[in-house]
């Protein structure tokens, strides 16, 4: 035990910590030798004949020198800069089935102490410690390479495994193709012969095949993925200034901060609980927008899901809610039941001091198929998120007829921008975040962890079954079940005749804006793709189930065209959700709108208002408003005679987002998860009356 808890380096331990195979030093075994073939053959040497020899010297330097290539961790790096350094065991906590141990070492006078769930571990993590305390350089690797023990210098210390050496091992074979060879060049003998003496890889480029540019600019690439956005904006732009906009207390002490950030003439924000982490949020929008790089997130996470700022999610839930409580005078008013709450805010950047609601929606139904409409005057689901949805759809409309406007005035308030080369966009650094204070209907709630109970043990393989499937809601009730019909349309007078009304689930849908946009098919001809930036859930959330249902199903959809994109959403529970009100779904559904003043309720039953009447939400609606912008606004595409009068004709204008739309339901196809089912197409065959 006394020798133990010594912990002395010795050179045999060194040796085990570099992982050197030694296979150029011990003979094979002769038994190990007939398994690959007879003692007696010999290995074959294509290339010796016809090429001089080049390049079988090649392999035989390479297979002495390959060993270099292997980083070194900080153990050992540390006992070749401090030879002889002692290492002693400090202490031991923690219950007997996670120890956790204290192992110090004395380097330059200092004393480091690490700790692990292992001596070795632990003993590792003091190495590290006082590797840095006197290693001017970012890694050890890079103080080697100064100093001449010529290793690559991006390889971080901490590292178990090289990153590169089978990329260069593979430019010195040779190439399927005999054209390829031709551009073999001839290398410096000495060059080699130096490498070959020393024992090491000389930190020089060896042009030995053309195509190793290549494999150069990937593994330069690699690298610049793996810096910080701060870094690497700066190398980019160097000599930019940061400014913290806001510094705000919430509860239980926990700060918040907003960074801004000015690039090429252009502002960038980002928020987060330190100023380090706000920096680089507005340093990697700024990234995304002007060079179109996106860097992993570097925030630690045990998933692969994005997180939303937990201060910022909650900021937004908590302007949800008290915008509903304002419309329903305290949640006094007989339209405050609900069972699901939506509602969409917009940002400038992830400052919520400029945070606006600007829809807000409730309701858990879906129209009766015997009130479908052939005319485009019902709502056909009534779910709350694609309510707000359609709200949103609204609030759009709203800003592009302020172009109609003759006066600038007008225009400068819309969030749109005209594009020289035809059609609208959205204005810089404009953000919308989609709240629902329960995991959306399909997938993302069925399979959330909260909700499967001992209860189901005995279904859990129906579950395990259709993780991921696409899911339709139950007519006249709650719930979804997997699609399975493999027609992907309804008919008409089946409907009529009794056969249930299909909707697909709210799940899905949010999938299909991820991918199309929020703005809908007629909007497509004037305006880019409009994605979500987060959705921010009340309860029953897991957001790394609800990360795979909303974006990583459809991960193989293939290459998009421009302006479209498989969104990332950045997800968040919140701190402290309000209870699910208990009690049957009310059979109506509200909306609002910023601009107006009052909510608009709709018979979830029947798609219109108590009255009678159209919702405002409805098709022929946005049909109408849409030949109002025809023929009058700056268009993406060009029109090709008059304008349609038949709203299914007036969506197949926006060509892109068809094709594109084609593309997602293939890619679900593909991946195995069922058919998207479509409405009746008679529902969209109707004429535009005034």
């Amino acid at each position: 035990m006394e020798d133990e808890d010594n912990l002395s380096t010795s050179s045999a331990e060194v040796k085990e910590n570099r992982n050197i195979g030694n296979l150029e030093d011990h003979p094979i075994p002769s038994n190990e030798r007939a398994r690959g073939g007879t003692p007696s053959s010999k290995r074959k040497r294509p290339l010796e004949d016809g090429n001089n020899g080049h390049f079988c010297k090649l392999q035989l330097i390479w297979k002495k020198v390959s060993w270099s290539v292997t980083p070194k961790n900080a153990l050992v790096q540390l006992h070749e800069l401090k030879p002889g350094l002692q290492y002693k065991m400090v202490s031991q906590t923690g219950p007997v089935h996670a120890p956790v141990f204290a192992v110090a070492v004395e380097v330059n006078g200092l004393t480091f102490e690490g700790t692990g769930p292992t001596k070795k571990k632990a003993k590792m993590r003091a190495a590290e410690l006082a590797l840095k305390s006197f290693v001017q350089f970012p890694n050890a690797c890079q103080a080697h390479f100064a100093m001449g023990n010529c290793i690559n210098p991006s390889t971080d210390f901490t590292s178990d495994q090289a990153d590169f050496p089978d990329t260069l091992f593979k430019e010195f074979e040779p190439s399927t193709h005999s054209e390829d060879f031709s551009v073999y060049n001839p290398v410096n003998n000495e060059l080699l012969s130096t490498a070959y003496r020393h024992g090491r890889l000389l930190c020089h480029t060896l042009d030995l095949m053309g195509h190793g540019k290549q494999n150069r600019h990937k593994m330069a690439s690699k690298a610049e993925s793996e810096k910080n956005p701060v870094v690497l904006l700066n190398e980019l732009r160097s000599g930019l200034r940061y400014v913290c906009l806001s510094e705000t207390v919430e509860k239980q002490h926990i700060k918040s901060f907003v960074m801004a950030v000015r690039v090429d003439g252009r502002t960038f924000e980002g928020s987060g609980r330190s100023k380090k982490l706000a920096k680089g949020q507005a340093a990697q929008a700024a990234l995304q927008a002007l060079f179109n790089i996106r860097l992993p997130s570097h925030i630690p996470s045990r998933s692969k899901c994005h997180h939303l700022p937990q201060d910022f999610a909650d900021s937004v839930y908590q302007m949800v809610t008290q915008k509903f409580q304002e419309l329903t005078d305290n949640f006094t008013s007989m339209h405050a039941r609900h069972k699901t709450l939506a509602g969409i805010v917009m940002t400038k950047g992830l400052d919520i001091r400029q945070a606006q609601v600007i829809v807000l929606s409730s309701g858990t139904k879906c129209i009766n198929g015997e009130y479908i409409n052939d005319k485009g005057l019902a709502v056909n689901d009534c779910h709350a998120e694609i309510v707000a949805r359609r709200a949103f759809i609204h609030f759009l409309y709203s800003q592009l007829e302020l172009h109609l406007s003759k006066r600038r005035e007008d225009w400068e308030r819309s969030i749109f921008v005209r594009l020289k080369e035809g059609g609208y966009r959205l204005q810089e650094n404009i953000l919308f975040h989609l709240y629902v204070s329960t995991s959306p209907c399909g997938d993302a709630r069925l399979n959330s962890p909260y909700e499967i109970t001992t209860d189901l043990n005995s279904s859990k393989h129906i579950v395990r079954k259709y993780r991921g499937h696409l899911r339709t809601k139950i007519e006249s009730g709650e719930g979804t079940i997997p699609v399975r019909c493999h027609n992907a349309a309804q008919t008409w007078d089946g409907v009529l005749l009794g056969e249930q009304l299909i909707t697909m689930s709210c799940t899905d849908k949010i999938a299909r804006w991820n991918i199309l946009g929020l703005q809908g098919a007629l909007l497509s001809s004037f305006i880019e793709p409009m994605y979500l930036h987060s959705i921010i859930v009340g309860s029953l959330c897991h957001t790394g189930h609800l990360s795979r249902v909303m974006s990583h199903r459809i991960e193989d959809i293939g290459q998009l065209p421009a302006s479209y994109r498989r969104n990332q959403l950045l997800l968040s529970g919140v701190s402290h959700a309000d209870a699910r009100q208990p009690g049957k779904s009310p059979g109506f559904s509200v909306n609002w709108i910023v601009g107006n003043a009052d909510l608009e309720v709709i018979n979830a039953t029947t798609g219109k208002r108590n009255c009678g009447s159209p919702s405002r939400l409805c098709k022929h609606m946005f049909f109408a408003r849409w030949a109002k912008l025809h023929g009058k606004l700056s268009t993406r595409t060009p029109s090709h005679g008059d304008m349609p009068s038949v709203y299914s004709e007036a969506k197949l204008v926006a060509q892109t987002y068809q094709s594109v739309k084609q593309q997602l339901f293939k890619a679900f196809q593909k991946a195995g998860l069922g058919t998207w089912v479509k409405k009746p197409p008679e529902q969209d065959q109707f004429l535009l009356t005034v």
